[in-house]
């Protein structure tokens, strides 16, 4: 990865997360502005539904390490694509492996939450193993 992909990874990275105490369990949290966030929960919310969850892990063989997680929501036609910088969030990616739930929110009503239970729980345990391996190459 070249100095100026780099950067524009960096720049693309989404910036609002967070780990969130939900019902007494760390659930990691994707943070939406509260438009964006309003319009997929009216889409979605009191309905049963599936929400594919791909974890597409980019690395540079020199520690940097990027995912790019794709929510596919089986309702609504929604689809929402988030780039997370892995080397500054290894403990999203920890709580997201442990508990195998996902949140999103609204940034300017936090309160507003809705939670997701990711359908292949393999798949976080599998990335985060990826991560940390990825991140410790540029420990070499």
């Amino acid at each position: 990865m070249s100095s100026k992909e780099l950067d524009v990874f960096l720049a693309r990275s989404h910036k609002e997360l967070s780990i969130q105490d939900f019902e007494g369990k760390s659930i990691p949290c994707i943070e939406f502005d509260g438009k964006k966030f309003d319009g997929i929960l009216s889409k979605v919310a009191g309905k049963p539904l599936v929400v594919d969850t791909n974890l597409n892990i980019l690395q540079d063989g020199l520690g940097h390490v990027f995912v790019e997680m794709s929510l596919t929501f089986s309702l609504g036609g929604i689809k929402e694509n988030v780039l997370v910088n892995a080397n500054e969030n290894v403990e999203f990616f920890e709580v997201l492996a442990e508990n195998t739930m996902l949140a999103i929110a609204s940034k300017e009503s936090p309160e507003k939450i809705f939670v997701i239970q990711l359908p292949k729980p393999e798949r976080p345990i599998e990335a985060l193993e990826i991560i940390k391996s990825g991140l410790a190459k540029g420990e070499e």
